[in-house]
């Protein structure tokens, strides 16, 4: 069976190239192609060993009429504080998809914020979806009030909590930090003052970047520390699952960490990152944060809960068992 697969996918962010790394992963497992509609087709056959191709029509609609179904996730797609634009193109998607009696799954995503014009747009996708599998708490309630049928609505986890990390030997005395560009300058010279504070405690400190054309205004307050700018997954895990601690504005910066078994806390530029904290049971602040508080859970390296990673981990695999069945 070959599935198209929509998503913040082809933008060199390695977050969202994480997810497509676990959903590639998962699918095959399952007996399921994937075909992925991609800002940059080259960059993705090249990274995950998939077809791809643009994301733009028409060669989006002709991906979708040619495959079995259509999967929109995972990721943060389906709300309309960044823009209506982004909303009606993703759920423009899987309207055509069902338009062309194909099967779709939402699948793997935060739900929300949306306007009351964005809640009546959205409400049809979920209850004509096969299944909608959600990765918080929060987008499961507000799904349940769009109408979407109990009996295909399921709460998962994100997809990138279910890879593996490279075999690397932990050092405890290395920090990562992950700004992030876009959110209030002062979040982020306050997490260069954490990073300057934990030097001096004698901790090696590392400055991860996301996302090549974008997050580089997010590293130049930390001149003179080790940086590295990368949208790919797996050198982001390599660095995180080397460290003894994490500290980042990116949600998936926490989502890699939870996944290395790297403790971590978080600042909360968005409702999903608060809701992975409390999930996990890990540390965060609200932007742009407390220095003193940031640096004392990372000096104690106070981390999320293992039982509650663990539950997370399970949900993210039953996710992927409610859409495609088990692994084979």
């Amino acid at each position: 069976m070959v599935v198209a697969l929509s998503g913040y996918y082809g933008f060199a962010n390695a977050g969202d190239e994480a997810i497509l790394l676990a959903l590639v992963r998962e699918a095959r497992r399952r007996g399921v192609e994937p075909l992925v509609l991609s800002a940059d087709p080259r960059a993705t056959e090249a990274l995950h060993g998939v077809e791809a191709v643009p994301r733009t029509k028409p060669a989006a609609l002709a991906a979708i009429a040619r495959t079995e179904g259509l999967l929109s996730g995972g990721g943060g797609l389906l709300q309309n504080k960044t823009s209506n634009r982004s909303l009606a193109y993703y759920l423009g998607l899987v309207y055509l998809a069902q338009a062309l009696n194909k099967p779709t799954w939402v699948f793997g995503q935060s739900l929300g914020p949306l306007s009351p014009w964005g809640r009546r747009f959205t409400a049809p996708a979920l209850r004509k979806s096969r299944a909608v599998v959600v990765r918080d708490r929060a987008s499961l309630a507000l799904a349940q009030s769009l109408g979407a049928p109990p009996d295909r609505l399921r709460l998962g986890a994100d997809a990138a909590l279910l890879l593996e990390p490279p075999r690397v030997s932990r050092e405890a005395g290395l920090v990562v930090v992950v700004p992030r560009a876009r959110v209030p300058h002062e979040a982020n010279l306050r997490l260069r003052e954490v990073a300057e504070r934990l030097r001096a405690h004698g901790y090696e400190v590392l400055v991860l970047g996301f996302q090549p054309g974008f997050d580089e205004p997010a590293l130049e307050p930390f001149d003179g520390f080790a940086r590295e700018l990368s949208g790919d997954p797996r050198r982001a895990l390599y660095w995180i699952a080397q460290a003894g601690y994490v500290l980042s504005l990116r949600l998936h910066g926490l989502i890699l960490a939870a996944a290395a078994g790297t403790p971590y806390a978080g600042g909360s530029y968005d409702p999903k990152v608060k809701a992975f904290c409390e999930e996990s049971g890990a540390p965060y602040w609200e932007l742009p944060g407390d220095p003193e508080a940031m640096l004392r859970v990372a000096l104690h390296r106070t981390g999320p809960d293992r039982s509650a990673l663990r539950d997370l981990r399970i949900r993210a695999a039953e996710g992927f068992n409610r859409i495609w069945g088990r692994p084979g």
